[in-house]
């Protein structure tokens, strides 16, 4: 039996596992996050992490009913920074992935500092808001206090792993997102730009997610009932776990994760740097992954769900009665910004074409079509960094129904497999812990059906993507003019 635990952004997940991947419970937790200051986005490692974690694990340790465990893992958003003192007591809450914007004037120093061509050749990923490194250098300024206290660079799952271990130490996949610190190539610390970015900070050791790093010591045995003794794995970052989960593994695999933003991971075989998106360490010993991720998807579906009423089901009925280029609509779905391939925060929505005779069902589909141009668009750039995504596994909450799934695919012109169980980044840590154990996991969480396109659908889909792209260039100016405006305008009362 193993356990999987996952800390999110908005719940935690756990599942309990038999060796051939069977799941025998499930539980969860739903939280949420700090925004303290405008582009800041926040997690208490104490309230949230750590107490979701202890939540779970009794639930899963009642529903195992005295089974014997044999294997732990855990996953969490990332890369985030969780400053430390020695003890590993959190200093301050977290400070989250891309979504948290802070540290704007560092990202430019660090580029003037170092060159952006020179960080994307050695790190693999250019410095983004994603980035670790700037908000280690946003640390040491505005709360010197806390920087120079600071002993340990965590993370959401290495958090867990020393509470639960002792050990201080971070996954390969992880580290390589805590740009500029990480040498891509060597799968090394990059000990001279580290110690320019973050003097004196000790850095974890590393280790692959699938290695078992440690066992649960006495002291966390008293306080979350698991055995003492228990093996423990690395972990890593949700996505690259979530990807694990759906047999995401061998070069040419990709996951598009449908969720409230879109995610996807593609297996490499050795670093492909693009300009426009995420050059990591891969999950599975000695691979690499291209990764990209849109600011919104599900998001955008949701605020329109609450602007024209009906639920999801609803809305999925009559979009379907639509004809694919939603009778001449067009949507950018940068609500929040934009992440990959764009970099750019300032981005902003826009519906083009709307006339007096477009309702709620067109809206709703020129929504989902609009996402599915998004994921056209990093799949492309993953392309021209030279990666192949020969095999494209669907997986997550938007999955279900079919027609958002039956869209990309149109779009797209690739067929997406889906696999039996969507719940995520908790199965795939079981599956990391059972692979530690010695287990063969390649069957694990089967497929079940292929979402195959349309032709007819796809050729009418074709000069909507050429002006989708078009249109953000031609309104980027304006959209930036918007964005800074609404800065600017007093909140609503």
């Amino acid at each position: 039996m193993f356990l999987g635990i996952d800390i999110g952004t908005a719940s935690s997940k756990g599942v309990l596992t038999r060796a051939d991947g069977v799941i025998v419970a499930r539980a969860e937790r739903a939280h949420g996050v700090s925004t303290p200051h405008p582009g800041w986005v926040e997690h208490d490692a104490e309230s949230i992490w750590w107490a979701d974690f202890l939540a779970i694990t009794r639930e899963l340790l009642d529903a195992a009913a005295g089974t014997a465990l044999d294997g732990l893992a855990v996953s969490g958003i990332g890369p985030c920074l969780l400053p430390a003192d020695a003890t590993g007591a959190a200093l301050r809450p977290a400070i989250l992935y891309g979504v948290d914007t802070r540290a704007t004037t560092e990202i430019a120093e660090l580029n003037a500092e170092f060159g952006p061509d020179a960080v994307l050749a050695r790190a693999g990923a250019p410095l983004t808001s994603q980035a670790v490194g700037p908000k280690l250098r946003w640390l040491a300024r505005h709360e010197p206090h806390i920087a120079d206290r600071t002993a340990m660079l965590l993370m959401a799952s290495s958090f867990l792993v020393y509470r639960l271990t002792g050990r201080y130490v971070l996954d390969h996949q992880s580290a390589s997102q805590c740009v500029p610190l990480y040498d891509l190539h060597r799968r090394a610390w990059a000990a001279d730009w580290a110690a320019t970015v973050a003097p004196g900070l000790p850095l974890p050791e590393l280790a692959w997610p699938t290695e078992t790093i440690g066992r649960i010591t006495e002291q966390a045995a008293a306080a979350t009932g698991l055995p003492a003794g228990l093996p423990v794995t690395t972990g890593t970052i949700d996505a690259w776990a979530e990807a694990a989960s759906v047999g995401v593994r061998e070069p040419g695999d990709a996951m598009v994760m449908y969720g409230t933003t879109m995610f996807l991971v593609q297996v490499l075989t050795d670093p492909r740097p693009h300009p426009g998106l995420w050059g990591t360490c891969g999950t599975w010993p000695g691979t690499y992954t291209l990764a990209a991720g849109m600011a919104t998807s599900g998001a955008v579906t949701d605020w329109l769900r609450k602007l024209v009423g009906g639920d999801f089901a609803e809305l999925v009925d009559a979009a379907a009665e639509v004809p694919a280029g939603s009778r001449g609509l067009l949507l950018l779905p940068y609500f929040a910004g934009e992440r990959t391939p764009l970099f750019d925060p300032d981005a902003r929505g826009m519906i083009a074409g709307l006339t007096l005779g477009h309702g709620r069902a067109e809206l709703y589909r020129a929504a989902l079509e609009g996402i599915a141009y998004g994921v056209r668009h990093n799949l492309e750039a993953m392309t021209e960094a030279g990666g192949q995504a020969r095999r494209l596994v669907a997986v997550g909450g938007g999955t279900k129904g079919g027609l958002w799934t039956r869209i990309v695919s149109d779009v797209t012109g690739l067929p997406q497999q889906l696999p039996a169980e969507t719940i995520g980044a908790c199965l795939g840590d079981a599956l990391l812990a059972a692979t530690a154990a010695g287990v063969d996991t390649s069957n694990w969480n089967p497929v079940v059906d292929t979402v195959e396109p349309d032709a007819e659908r796809s050729a009418r889909y074709a000069p909507y993507y050429r002006h989708y792209r078009e249109l953000y260039r031609s309104t980027e100016a304006t959209a930036h003019f918007l964005a800074d405006a609404q800065r600017r305008a007093e909140p609503p009362s």
